[in-house]
């Protein structure tokens, strides 16, 4: 690869504005848009995921958005391959690639490059699942680091998500997570990338959360899941864990009223929020974090950080 290329990576916690952000400084830098958000991936749900609309693509090129079935699989290592493939396509036609999204992972597979691990099957996954809640994430840590001591210096106490990954990799790899991340790469010299991270105040964020919570249900949110349920999903696919899926279902079924589920969608997406600002100050401390209430002050920073 031609190290003299640049990428512009985008960030942010949901609802901050990277979308409008995107397609400006795209006008600005010659540049075409790769979706970094693990959920705008699907075909199905525009409405939930707040997909860029048919306008947004008329005004830049998007790419990596709604390709993908609900009823399908999707991993961060099949990301990762198609945005290296958009990327030097840009690069080739003389584009700057803006990836945009909230993504963390997608952005440090991006970055730091992605463990090859040997795939493990759905079925074998599931089991090291049902012990988990079998037991209980405390006794599960134990006999994690009865398997792979390893762990202990990698993965915290409470971090349930690592804490079956790292199990589930040593039991049917018989190596350990951390020694297949130890021979990992980036595709790329950490100086191609213009990382900048939005860095909205939390209380300006909350509102903003609350005016999408509201544009989703007017723009028809409801529909958009009682046709997700229509189509039978099985429960184990991430496409169930878009925000809005579960509280609107149990609204169709009299479970909670409309209002309920409204309060309870926000108050999931300021969680989910949260999160992202989590792992941003653990996975993306050489990140320039900026923001402005004025959108071309924030526009001119971000290109200036660009260039």
């Amino acid at each position: 690869m031609k190290q003299e290329k640049r990428v512009i990576l985008l960030s942010g916690p949901t609802a901050s504005g990277k979308s409008k952000l995107a397609i400006e400084l795209a006008q600005h830098i010659n540049g075409e848009i790769i979706n970094a958000d693990s959920m705008q991936i699907y075909k199905e749900i525009s409405v939930l995921t707040s997909k860029p609309t048919e306008r947004d693509r008329k005004i830049i090129k998007h790419h990596l958005y709604g390709f993908n079935s609900v009823k399908k699989n999707f991993s961060t290592g099949h990301w990762l391959q198609m945005a290296l493939k958009k990327i030097e396509e840009q690069w080739k036609n003389k584009k700057t690639p803006i990836v945009v999204g909230g993504t963390g992972l997608y952005f440090k597979a991006l970055t730091d490059g992605l463990a090859k691990i040997p795939e493990i099957s759905n079925e074998k996954r599931a089991k090291i699942r049902k012990l988990h809640n079998q037991i209980g994430q405390e006794k599960f840590f134990i006999k994690l680091i009865e398997l792979d001591p390893l762990s202990k210096n990698f993965v915290l106490p409470t971090d349930t998500q690592r804490s079956i990954r790292a199990y589930e990799v040593k039991k049917f790899t018989n190596k350990s997570l951390f020694e297949f991340k130890k021979e990992t790469k980036s595709n790329f010299k950490d100086t191609v990338f213009n990382k900048v991270f939005i860095n909205v105040p939390r209380d300006l964020l909350h509102e903003k959360i609350k005016r999408r919570v509201e544009q989703m249900f007017d723009n028809g949110a409801v529909d958009e899941v009682k046709k997700f349920c229509k189509m039978k999903v099985k429960k184990e696919l991430s496409s169930n864990k878009i925000i809005g899926i579960k509280e609107i279902n149990d609204y169709l079924h009299g479970k909670i009223t409309l209002i309920q589920a409204k309060e309870l969608v926000t108050r999931k997406t300021r969680q989910y929020a949260k999160r992202q600002f989590t792992w941003a100050r653990g996975h993306m401390k050489n990140w320039s974090k900026i923001y402005s209430k004025n959108p071309s002050h924030l526009l001119r920073e971000i290109v200036k950080q660009a260039s």
